[in-house]
């Protein structure tokens, strides 16, 4: 799942994905209200790992994490989530270091070694341990 609001990095990302080869189907969604709605529906399949930006309009990535925890407990939490950014602003990664559901903090573009290892850690376990 990819959550940003820059249209042409959704379709970067789509295709990095599909050329790894290790991605099935990505959900992107260009506005993090848009994806609270999907994931409360009871029918959405299991999201992996969530792909999130940091800046947005109307609801940045941490403002989306703690509405997403609030609304769906620790269940939300068993998802691989990547914290996305195209900043070079440290307190953003420090504000990222507070957050446990964060399991890596990545600077855009992302690239084919950082899907792979990804992919490599789901078939691992999944998440890292805390």
């Amino acid at each position: 799942m990819l959550i940003d609001d820059d249209t042409f990095f959704h379709v970067a990302c789509e295709r990095l994905m599909r050329r790894s080869g290790l991605v099935k189907k990505l959900l992107a969604f260009p506005m993090a209200e848009d994806a609270l709605e999907f994931l409360a529906r009871p029918d959405r399949p299991e999201i992996d790992v969530l792909f999130l930006d940091v800046n947005m309009p109307r609801m940045n990535g941490f403002t989306f994490l703690e509405e997403a925890v609030a609304r769906f407990g620790k269940d939300f939490c068993r998802m691989i989530i990547v914290m996305l950014t195209s900043s070079v602003d440290p307190r953003d990664v420090e504000r990222a270091r507070q957050f446990r559901a964060i399991d890596e903090f990545a600077n855009k573009p992302l690239v084919q070694a950082q899907i792979e290892e990804i992919a490599a850690r789901l078939k691992s376990g999944g998440r890292p341990a805390a």
